[in-house]
């Protein structure tokens, strides 16, 4: 009963603290914003705690061991709710809304697949055929050498649900290091070879579709993925083959840098303020919003951001700075380190959710770093969503079944409910007992 309540009380904690962050948000948007219409702003609350009340009444019907992460991904989403409904003017965004519930969604799927470790390796080679099958798709239905596959006014980005696929690949692998083959002089697994043989197949999908921006966030995932294995304690894998890894890094990288198009070397070597109205603007005129802005913001729908080329993705951090303020923006970026850091305080269970963990956090913690330092020109600007808070329906249904998946390594399942031993029936027992005093 101690840990009930101990759990109790923490879960209504978060709620709370959630519930007044949102309500603090929603007080700012009416003292300081540009609210032409009361209608729209009682829409825009009725929105942001209808979709709270509603999440959290569900939730609960949901058997896990912690609800924390939940409450803070559903705090974040309202945020983004919030911010993407004010820029330019108070209007909910009513797009952005069914992207939050189709993450939420998302979430609680990548839960309820990703929990039991030996069912997901039984399915290896079907999230292999997944990942074959976007690859196809991004070939022959994106257009010229492009990651989007537009259907009317609906448009899809397959190369984001590559990512929650090949985080699984490299989770599920790790029991196969014990299965090794001499090739060569080297003593290697064959699932580890595929799966060195679908990063490359990844890396070059992404080199050839021009979308250099995502290439990063795979190559950190894949080099957890590495790193995992050579901690996995019975590995036993060789200084030798560790040196050869770490040479064949060393000389793609230099590779990728001298061989990149043009069109890289460009962002590599620009110099925005010379270039002001062309490759530069969008990162001059976010500086010039994040200067505007200062720490407490002009006023949500205040700024001038709204009028630039996807301000509500590439360089929302910057919109939020400038209406918003430079602290509230930090205190988005830290309410998504949180999200990421509960794998601390609610360890995973075993080497596959530990592994699973570390490919997830390696995903949001790049994504995040690309868009925020691109946008703010101190590493060359690549055009990725910010996670939870840029407005686009892949990037967030990915986003939130990677939640799911994140979860469930703080609430596994370690077998089903059918495998556990069936009881006997009382009168096989009395049979079984009489047997034995008759003999």
């Amino acid at each position: 009963m101690g840990v009930v309540f101990k759990n109790g009380i923490s879960y209504l904690g978060t709620i709370v603290l959630m519930l007044l962050t949102h309500i603090s948000m929603l007080g700012i948007v009416i003292v300081r914003g540009n609210c032409e219409s009361p209608a729209k702003l009682l829409l825009l609350t009725a929105a942001v705690l209808g979709l709270d009340i509603a999440y959290i009444a569900v939730i609960k019907y949901y058997r896990q061991m912690t609800y924390t992460l939940d409450i803070l991904l559903l705090c974040v989403l309202n945020m983004g709710l919030i911010f993407q409904s004010c820029f330019g003017g108070v209007n909910l965004s009513f797009k952005h809304l069914i992207t939050c519930i189709a993450a939420l969604a998302a979430c609680q799927a990548g839960f309820l697949l990703t929990r039991n470790h030996e069912w997901i390796r039984t399915k290896k080679p079907y999230i292999y055929g997944v990942i074959g099958l976007l690859i196809l798709c991004i070939i022959f239905f994106t257009g010229d050498r492009g990651i989007w596959i537009n259907i009317g006014s609906f448009s899809l980005q397959p190369s984001e649900f590559i990512k929650p696929c090949f985080v699984l690949i490299c989770a599920a692998s790790i029991m196969e290091l014990h299965k090794k083959k001499k090739l060569l002089f080297f003593y290697v697994s064959l699932d580890t070879l595929c799966l060195c043989a679908m990063a490359l197949v990844i890396f070059g999908l992404q080199w050839w579709c021009r979308d250099l921006g995502s290439l990063p966030t795979f190559a950190a995932v894949f080099a957890c993925a590495l790193v995992c294995r050579l901690c996995y304690p019975r590995a036993k894998i060789s200084r030798t083959a560790v040196i050869v890894c770490g040479v064949a890094a060393v000389i793609v990288l230099v590779a990728a840098w001298v061989l990149a198009p043009s069109y890289v070397q460009d962002r590599l070597h620009v110099d925005i303020w010379a270039d002001q109205y062309g490759n530069g603007y969008q990162q001059c005129q976010g500086l010039i919003g994040i200067a505007r802005g200062g720490w407490l913001g002009l006023g949500p729908g205040q700024g001038y951001l709204h009028n630039v080329f996807a301000y509500e993705s590439d360089i929302v951090f910057m919109s939020i700075c400038e209406e918003w303020g430079l602290l509230y923006a930090f205190l988005t970026v830290i309410a998504i380190l949180m999200m990421l850091m509960t794998v601390l305080m609610n360890p995973p269970k075993n080497y596959y959710h530990a592994t699973m963990a570390t490919g997830i956090v390696a995903v949001f913690v790049v994504q995040m770093a690309l868009n925020i330092f691109g946008s703010c020109n101190l590493i060359p600007f690549t055009g990725v969503t910010l996670p939870f808070i840029s407005q686009g329906g892949s990037s967030m249904v990915t986003c939130g079944f990677l939640v799911g998946m994140l979860k469930a390594g703080q609430s596994p399942l370690f077998r089903h409910k059918n495998d556990r031993p069936k009881k006997k029936k009382s009168g096989q027992k009395k049979k079984s007992k009489a047997g034995r005093v008759k003999a």
